[in-house]
C-alpha cells in the first residue's frame, strides 16, 4: 500500500479518535479540567512547543494561570508553574504522579524504560532507588568520594595553570570552561563507578579531554536535543513510523556507541575483580550479581551507570559553567566570593570538601544558579497513575505532568526581581521556605544531589579562589538559553583566566 495512502489514513483514524474522546469527556459534566490554549486539529498544541520548551511554558502560564492543560498530538498534559501546585504534587498526589511517561525516543536509550530514570513507579523502580540510594550515592560513599573530587579539581587547576604560563597573554590564557568541566565531572565519575581514568595519548598530555571523555561527550551532545518532553517525535506516530528527520536512526547509533563504552567499563571491571579490587560503583553491581543474577543483569547494571553517567556529567558541568558566567557579568559578587574564601580558608591551601558547607556565599551563589538556571528546567515529566485534583482541577488518570521548575523559580509573586542575579537573596536564611526544586520533588527525587552539590561547590570553590577571571575583550557573556532536557549555554563560555598572585606557592606545588 503507498505510504502517503497509509499516513492519510492514519491521520484520519486519530482525529476521529480525538473528536470521539472530546465527545465522551465533555460528557462527565461536573469534570473540570484545567484551562488551555486554542488547539488545532490532529496536533493539539504542539504548535506552540517552541524550544526552549520551559521558556515557551512560562509565557502561557502567564497567560493561562499557574495550571494549564495541553494536547501534545496524541497525549494529553497538565503544566504546573506554581509552588503552591507544585507541592500538591509531590505530597498530597506523589503516589498518584510516580510514574513517567513512556515516550518512545525515551525507550529507545533506557533499555524499554527499565532504567531508574524513566521505570514505571512500582517494585523494579523501588528496587533500583534503593541500590543507588543506598549501595552508590549514600551520604558515607559521597563522602568517601572527596577524594577522587579533589584529585581532579587539582589536576583542572594544574592544566588552567600551563595554559596561562604558555599563553602569550602576560600569564592569562584564554579558555573553554565547558571542555574541563565536563571532563572534569566524567573523570569524578569514571574513578568513583569504575574506578579507572580515561586515558590520554603521549601527545596529549596534561591538557586536553581523555580519548573516553571525547567520545562520551560526543554522546551526551547528540542524545540531549533528541530526548524529552519538548521531542515533537514522540507525539506523532506519522513521524516515527517513517522515520522523519531520522530521529530513530540518530538515536540508535548514539545509543550503540554509549553502550560500547559502558561494556567497555563492565568487562575492565570485572577483570579487575578477578584481581581482587572491590571498591568501585560497578563493583558493587557486580558482586550483588553473583548472588542475585536474575535481578542484577548486565542491562540492568548498564542501564543504571547510563543514568548516573549523563545525569552526573551534563548537569554538574553545567551548573557551573552558568555560575561561573553569572559572577563573570557580575564581577562584585566574584570579588565577594574571593574575599571571603581569603577570610575562611587563606592562602596556603586550596578549598576542600569539608570547607564547602560553611562558605556562605559561596553557597548563596550555587542557590541563585540553580534557581535561575536549573539544570532540568522542566524536572522529568511525570504520568499520572489515577484521577487527581491539582489546583482546583481535575487531573485525568494517564495524563502527563509537566512541572516548571524554571517558571516557579522566577515567579514574580514569590521572588523580589526574579530575573537579577542576587546571592545575597539567600543570605541569612531570608530565602527559607521558598520552594527551590532543581532536583526535584517527592519520591523520584534525584538522588545524586548530595554528589552534585559537593562536586559543585568544590569546583566553583577552586576557580573562584585560585583564578582571577576576565570576559573576552570586556564583552558581556551571553546567557542566551539552550534546548534539550537540560539547560545547556547556548553559546559556551570563554573566559580569561589568569592565577591569582595570592595563591601562587599553593599553585607552583601542583
Amino acid at each position: 500500500m503507498d505510504k502517503a495512502y497509509i499516513a492519510v489514513l492514519s491521520f484520519a483514524f486519530i482525529f476521529l479518535l480525538h473528536y470521539v474522546l472530546g465527545k465522551v469527556s465533555n460528557g462527565k459534566g461536573a469534570v473540570q479540567l484545567p484551562p488551555s490554549p486554542p488547539a488545532i486539529p490532529f496536533f493539539g498544541h504542539l504548535h506552540l512547543v517552541e524550544k526552549p520548551l520551559h521558556a515557551a511554558l512560562f509565557r502561557l502560564g502567564a497567560r493561562y494561570g499557574p495550571v494549564f492543560s495541553l494536547r501534545l498530538g496524541a497525549r494529553n498534559a497538565v503544566v504546573v508553574s506554581s509552588p503552591a501546585c507544585a507541592r500538591e504534587c509531590f505530597t498530597e498526589h506523589d503516589v498518584a504522579f510516580a510514574n513517567r511517561p513512556q515516550f518512545p525516543s525515551q525507550m529507545l536509550v533506557s533499555y524499554g524504560g527499565t532504567s531508574l530514570v524513566s521505570s514505571s513507579y512500582g517494585p523494579h523502580w523501588r528496587n533500583l532507588r534503593r541500590v543507588a540510594a543506598v549501595r552508590l550515592l549514600s551520604a558515607h560513599r559521597v563522602a568517601g568520594m572527596s577524594g577522587v573530587i579533589a584529585a581532579e579539581v587539582r589536576a583542572m587547576a594544574r592544566r588552567l595553570c600551563r595554559a596561562a604560563a604558555a599563553s602569550t597573554g602576560g600569564g592569562a590564557a584564554r579558555v573553554e570552561l565547558k571542555r574541563s568541566l565536563f571532563e572534569l565531572s566524567l573523570s569524578v565519575l569514571m574513578e568513583t563507578i569504575a574506578q579507572t581514568k580515561g586515558t590520554r595519548s603521549e601527545a596529549d598530555g596534561d591538557t586536553d579531554m581523555s580519548l573516553e571523555a571525547q567520545e562520551f561527550k560526543q554522546v551526551v551532545d547528540e542524545i540531549i536535543p533528541l530526548i524529552g518532553a519538548a521531542n515533537v517525535w514522540d507525539y506523532l506516530p506519522v513521524m516515527r513510523w517513517f522515520d522523519v528527520s531520522g530521529v530513530r536512526s540518530r538515536i540508535l547509533a548514539t545509543v550503540s556507541r554509549r553502550d560500547a563504552f559502558l561494556h567497555w567499563l563492565i568487562d575492565a571491571e570485572r577483570r579487575r575483580m578477578d584481581e581482587g579490587e572491590k571498591k568501585s560503583m560497578i563493583a558493587v553491581l557486580l558482586t550483588l550479581q553473583k548472588t542475585e543474577p536474575e535481578l542484577y543483569t548486565d542491562q540492568m547494571i548498564i542501564a543504571l551507570c547510563a543514568n548516573l553517567f549523563v545525569a552526573g556529567t551534563e548537569t554538574t558541568s553545567t551548573t557551573i559553567e552558568w555560575a561561573m558566567s553569572l559572577l563573570l557579568n557580575h564581577p562584585a559578587a566574584l570579588k565577594k566570593a574571593q574575599a571571603e574564601m581569603d577570610a575562611s580558608i587563606g592562602a596556603s591551601r586550596m578549598v576542600a570538601a569539608d570547607d564547602v558547607p560553611r562558605l556562605s556565599y559561596l553557597q548563596c551563589i550555587i542557590n541563585e544558579t540553580l534557581r535561575l538556571y536549573p539544570a532540568a528546567p522542566l524536572l522529568l515529566p511525570h504520568e499520572s497513575s489515577a484521577d487527581c485534583k491539582v489546583g482546583g482541577y481535575d487531573v485525568p488518570s494517564g495524563t502527563m505532568l509537566i512541572v516548571n521548575a524554571y517558571a516557579i523559580h522566577r515567579d514574580p509573586a514569590v521572588w523580589e526581581d526574579p530575573a537579577a542575579f542576587r546571592p545575597e537573596r539567600f543570605e541569612d536564611g531570608k530565602a527559607d521556605g521558598l520552594l527551590l526544586m532543581p532536583f526535584g520533588m517527592g519520591r523520584r527525587r534525584c538522588p545524586g544531589e548530595t554528589l552534585a552539590l559537593q562536586t559543585v561547590g568544590v569546583v566553583l570553590g577552586t576557580l573562584v579562589q585560585c583564578f582571577d577571571w576576565d570576559r573576552v575583550d570586556g564583552a558581556e557573556v551571553n546567557m542566551t538559553e539552550g534546548v534539550g532536557i537540560t539547560m545547556p549555554k547556548a553559546v559556551a563560555l570563554e573566559a580569561v583566566c589568569r592565577p591569582r598572585a595570592a595563591m601562587g606557592d599553593v599553585l607552583q606545588k601542583l
